[in-house]
């Protein structure tokens, strides 16, 4: 049987549904406007800065950055381009790949990020009270770990 939304549930789901493509959206043109690079090439440049060694399997960092192979792949090849990233074979196995954050890739980010950290403020953080923070952190939790426990997929 089929768990239809109530009224209230619907207006939530859709201001929800509005207010991440607002926010993703003043994101994504932020970041070209001033740093030439789509949100999804700053999620993964952040990724690869936070691991040891600027290096991450490339399995491993489709999943952090929440995107399919073939699209990780198809980002990783333009930032290739632009020599922030390189691929290596993994010196472990060497059937894996890993992405690599140059140092020129690094300068990008580094350029890039107080920016964007200025943007993130001004699109949530700036028109929510404290409170609404810390509930907005508490709800996030929430549904990721639902997903980590892959009760979304019922």
């Amino acid at each position: 049987m089929t768990r239809w939304l109530d009224e209230d549930e619907q207006q939530t789901w859709r201001r929800f549904l509005a207010a991440t493509q607002l926010i993703n959206e003043a994101l994504d043109r932020q970041l070209q406007r001033e740093a030439n690079m789509p949100h999804a090439y700053y999620v993964i440049l952040v990724r690869l800065s936070e691991t040891p060694g600027r290096a991450m399997r490339m399995t491993e960092l489709a999943a952090q950055a929440q995107c399919s192979q073939s699209r990780l792949s198809h980002a990783v090849a333009r930032l290739e381009e632009r020599g922030w990233v390189r691929r290596e074979r993994a010196a472990s196995d060497r059937r894996g790949n890993l992405a690599v954050l140059t140092d020129e890739g690094y300068a990008a980010l580094a350029s890039a990020a107080p920016g964007h950290a200025e943007e993130v403020r001004r699109a949530l953080f700036d028109v929510l009270k404290p409170e609404q923070v810390r509930e907005l952190d508490e709800i996030c939790s929430a549904i990721v770990s639902a997903a980590d426990g892959n009760t979304l997929e019922r």
